[in-house]
């Protein structure tokens, strides 16, 4: 009788432990059930000819071509403006910050870590509103904006990944760097940053994969269905989750919502890709600096 709570508690955790891979399976089989037989060609490009769309030279209007092209803008420019200053603090709370300043900057991160998307995406359209009825009256929303208001949302994912691959770096490794003579910046420069840029990039394609999937953020920052290829930094632009988001709530017949299951599944595609390659240079690192896979 003693053993019977134990059973039982054993049995329910592996119920759970059961219940959430079986949950997966089952979504992302209906998903693929329903998006794989509208992959194709036309699917991106619709009836327009594929080597002229790609070049430019002919617009598509019935396919996800643009959406692909303003998806891959917007994670290019999110990057650009997230990469830098996401690493360099996550390298100086690693290596250079005091204990006090490593308490408020990680309540700093932490809490922008915690914050909705959707308010993320406000704070850009307010910031747009503010900026009209002071310095620039013709101000509006776009890729550039957009690209801004998901950098700081990727920004704790960066912090955390670096902060967490310098940690991870061998004390071996710095008492030979002390033994050496090497100084601070010296040492992290030319050892601790290329013993840790395994786990960095693995953040940083984690990272990737979250602004390409995200989309309340960029619905109030310029985001717009049918816009066509990206025309700038400070136009409008399509994105394959707004995409998928605006077929399955407008969609007029059954073959426009396959459309929109063929989307996901071409998105859902792409975040595992980028979630693979994210462990492989994970368990990459752990293997070469910490002895196991």
């Amino acid at each position: 009788m003693r053993r019977l709570p134990f059973l039982l508690f054993r049995a329910l955790t592996a119920f759970s432990a059961l219940l959430v891979p079986a949950m997966v399976c089952l979504l992302l089989g209906y998903l693929l059930w329903r998006g794989l037989p509208v992959m194709g060609p036309e699917l991106l490009f619709g009836h327009a000819d594929p080597w002229k769309a790609v070049l430019g030279r002919a617009p598509v209007w019935d396919g996800l071509w643009p959406a692909c092209v303003g998806t891959f803008h917007l994670v290019l420019l999110t990057m650009l403006l997230a990469v830098f200053p996401g690493v360099g603090c996550g390298m100086y709370l690693a290596e250079a910050a005091t204990p006090r300043q490593k308490r408020v900057i990680g309540a700093a991160v932490d809490m922008l870590a915690g914050m909705p998307s959707i308010v993320m995406g406000l704070f850009g359209f307010m910031l747009i509103l503010f900026l009209r009825h002071t310095f620039f009256p013709h101000a509006n929303t776009g890729l550039l904006l957009a690209a801004c208001c998901l950098a700081l949302l990727v920004l704790p994912v960066l912090v955390a990944s670096t902060r967490e691959a310098m940690a991870a770096v061998p004390a071996s490794l710095r008492l030979a760097a002390a033994a050496c003579g090497l100084s601070r910046s010296q040492a992290m420069f030319h050892l601790f940053l290329p013993a840790a840029a395994r786990g960095i990039l693995g953040g940083v394609v984690l990272a990737v994969g979250r602004a390409a999937e995200d989309t309340a953020v960029i619905l109030f920052t310029g985001v717009v269905a049918n816009a066509g290829m990206p025309a700038g930094l400070l136009g409008k632009f399509e994105a394959l989750s707004f995409d998928i988001y605006y077929i399955s709530s407008q969609y007029q017949d059954q073959q426009e919502l396959l459309r929109g299951f063929g989307a996901a599944a071409l998105l859902l595609g792409i975040s595992c890709l980028l979630l693979l390659a994210a462990r492989v240079l994970e368990n990459g690192f752990r293997k070469k600096w910490q002895g196991r896979a």
